[in-house]
C-alpha cells in the first residue's frame, strides 16, 4: 500500500483548536470532522454538555485560513432540529459545486439514531439548507457518525457506526458498515467492513473515524475502539488498512496509537486531511481529547508529507 502509515497521535504535540464549552467530566468540544477545500479548512464538530444539561446541544461548522484558528459560520441547534441530542457531523463539498453536512440525530426516549444531510449552495448556508433522512436506521440498528469521502471519480464513500439495538442495555457495542453512491442521493446497503475482535482494548467496538485513500487505491484509517461499555465515551485511537474503499479494514496491529494523558485517556475522532493541493505538504489530524479537568477539547497536529 502506498503512503507512509498513519502515525501514532499525542496531544502533547498538538494545539489546541476548540476549547470545550465548561470545565469538568460530560463537557466536550469534539467528535470534529474536517474538510480541506482549495487552501481553506473547514470543520464541523459537536458541543456537548453532561447527561442531564442537555448532552449534545449542538452541532458548529467553522473556517479557517491555517487550520488552526477557526471562525464559525453555521449553527446547528438541537432543539431546532427536533432531536434529543446531536452527535459527530460530517461536512463535504458537492462534486457540483455546493455544500452538504451529514447530522447525527438522537430518537427522543429511546437509543435509536439517524443521519439527516442539509444541501446549500454555501456553507453558512447549510442551517437553511434542504433535508433529508439519509440513513433511517431501523428498530434493530442506530447508525450516527458518518465518515464520508468522494473519490476523484465523483463516487461517494460512507462508513456509518452501527449500534445494534438488539439487547437492552448493551446499545453501546459497535461496528462500522460502508455505504456508497453515483450521486450522493441513492446509497447502496451498508455492509460490515470493520468490527470488534474477541479480545484486546478495542474488544467492545471499532467506530471508523477517518480514511485516507492512497494512490494505489489503498486505504488507511483511524478508529475508535473501547474495551467494555464502562469505556463508552472514553474511547482510544487505533489504525487499521484495507486493499480498497470498499473493502473490509483490518487491524494488523493491535496497539493504541491515539490516547490522552489525562482523565481515562481519551482521544477519539480522529479526522485527517490533506494540506497543499495538487503538492502535498503533509496532512492535518483533528481529535476530541480529554483535558486535566475531566472536560474534551479538540487538538490538531500537523504531520509533513
Amino acid at each position: 500500500m502506498s503512503g507512509p502509515a498513519l502515525p501514532s497521535l499525542d496531544p502533547s504535540a498538538g494545539e489546541l483548536v476548540i476549547a470545550p464549552p465548561a470545565e469538568g467530566d460530560g463537557n466536550w468540544a469534539g467528535a470534529p470532522s474536517a474538510f480541506y477545500d482549495d487552501g481553506t479548512y473547514y470543520l464541523a464538530y459537536r458541543l456537548r454538555r453532561p447527561v442531564n444539561d442537555g448532552r449534545g446541544y449542538a452541532n458548529v461548522l467553522a473556517r479557517s485560513d491555517d487550520g488552526v484558528a477557526f471562525t464559525t459560520i453555521a449553527l446547528f441547534d438541537k432543539d431546532e432540529l427536533g432531536t434529543a441530542s446531536l452527535e459527530r457531523p460530517a461536512v463535504v463539498r458537492r462534486p457540483d459545486g455546493g455544500w452538504r453536512i451529514f447530522l447525527s440525530l438522537s430518537t427522543e426516549g429511546s437509543k435509536h439514531w439517524r443521519i439527516d444531510a442539509l444541501d446549500a449552495d454555501a456553507p453558512e448556508d447549510l442551517p437553511a439548507g434542504d433535508r433529508v433522512v439519509v440513513w433511517p436506521g431501523d428498530d434493530a440498528v442506530a447508525v450516527k457518525d458518518p465518515v464520508v469521502l468522494i473519490d476523484r471519480d465523483g463516487r461517494w464513500h460512507a462508513w456509518l457506526c452501527c449500534h445494534p439495538l438488539d439487547v437492552a442495555g448493551s446499545e453501546d457495542r459497535m461496528t462500522t458498515r460502508y455505504t456508497s453512491s453515483v450521486d450522493g442521493q441513492t446509497w447502496s446497503d451498508p455492509v460490515q467492513v470493520l468490527a470488534p475482535g474477541l479480545s484486546g482494548w478495542d474488544r467492545r467496538g471499532r467506530r471508523l473515524t477517518t480514511v485516507r485513500h492512497n494512490a494505489d487505491g489503498s486505504a488507511d484509517a483511524y478508529y475508535d475502539g473501547r474495551r467494555s461499555a464502562e469505556e463508552n465515551w472514553y474511547e482510544r485511537t487505533g489504525h487499521a488498512s484495507a486493499p480498497g474503499l470498499a473493502m473490509p479494514f483490518v487491524v494488523s496491529d493491535p496497539a493504541i496509537v491515539g490516547q490522552s494523558q489525562h482523565g481515562r485517556g481519551t482521544l477519539r475522532y480522529a479526522s485527517i486531511v490533506p494540506v497543499g493541493g495538487g503538492r502535498l505538504a503533509g496532512w492535518r489530524v483533528y481529535y476530541e481529547a480529554a483535558t486535566p479537568s475531566g472536560a474534551n477539547e479538540i487538538r490538531t497536529q500537523f504531520l509533513p508529507a
